[in-house]
């Protein structure tokens, strides 16, 4: 399902954080978003997925302002994971994975064979299962990170938000989570994610945007556009870029 921002501000009292900004998120991409911290990153995943109302602009959900779509419309085709969700650690993680069912679920809220088959499977995917009974205060940073993406996955979404998905995991998970979501996406859902990591970025995604003072500096496939000159504009340090010799893919680093 294609998402599209059109002159979209976004603002925080008098402070504009998302300033007109216009992008298209083809059905079927995966993108990554990047930017220093204070970009505007999260707040643009939060005005793209209807969790903030702009003071311009629209965002459309295929081919509908999401702002005129009930809730329920819009929780069966998008999805979003914040980077601190908050939630009651006191939950186990299937509880928390059951969750996600709540907009296929009718008035009486009934459980179907095909709830629970797509909580199982969200666990699987986000390889929680054997965390199933232990409640989300037990969990260390990286299976908490999981649980929560079993919830959006479990809302089987059409596009799939993340922010920071890849926060507090260890590396061979980090690698693991982005390879899932890389699945996800060539199986037909829309993937976008905000990403610190410029290796992941440029390893996974179709396209990157970076985001600085709350404007678009740059958008493109990652061997075009995770180049020095603007990188350094972005982060404001020197940049290199290395190439990994199995792939191809981009691998930016600081110069300093």
């Amino acid at each position: 399902m294609k998402l599209t921002a059109r002159d979209l501000t976004l603002a925080y009292g008098n402070r504009i954080v998302i300033d007109h900004v216009s992008l298209e998120v083809e059905a079927g991409e995966m993108v990554a978003i990047v930017g220093p911290n204070g970009s505007g990153k999260s707040t643009l995943l939060r005005g793209l997925s209807r969790l903030q109302r702009p003071i311009d602009g629209q965002v459309l959900l295929g081919e509908t302002d999401i702002r005129s779509l009930a809730s329920r419309e819009v929780a069966r085709n998008l999805a979003i994971l914040p980077q601190s969700p908050d939630v009651g650690l006191d939950l186990t993680v299937r509880e928390l994975t059951w969750r996600g069912r709540y907009p296929h679920q009718g008035m009486l809220q009934r459980a179907t064979r095909a709830d629970y088959e797509a909580v199982a499977w969200a666990m699987e995917a986000a390889d929680t299962a054997d965390l199933a009974d232990r409640a989300l205060g037990s969990l260390s940073g990286g299976e908490r990170q999981r649980a929560w993406i079993a919830l959006a996955l479990a809302q089987q979404p059409r596009v799939l938000l993340l922010d920071e998905p890849t926060s507090f995991l260890d590396v061979r998970h980090q690698i693991e989570v982005m390879q899932l979501l890389r699945k996800l996406n060539r199986e037909g859902m829309t993937v976008v994610a905000a990403l610190h990591d410029l290796f992941l970025a440029g390893r996974f995604a179709d396209r990157v945007i970076a985001i600085r003072h709350g404007k678009v500096e740059f958008d493109g496939p990652p061997a075009e556009v995770l180049e020095p000159k603007g990188l350094e504009r972005v982060f404001g340090v020197p940049m290199i870029v290395l190439r990994d010799p199995a792939t191809g893919a981009p691998i930016p680093l600081a110069a300093d």
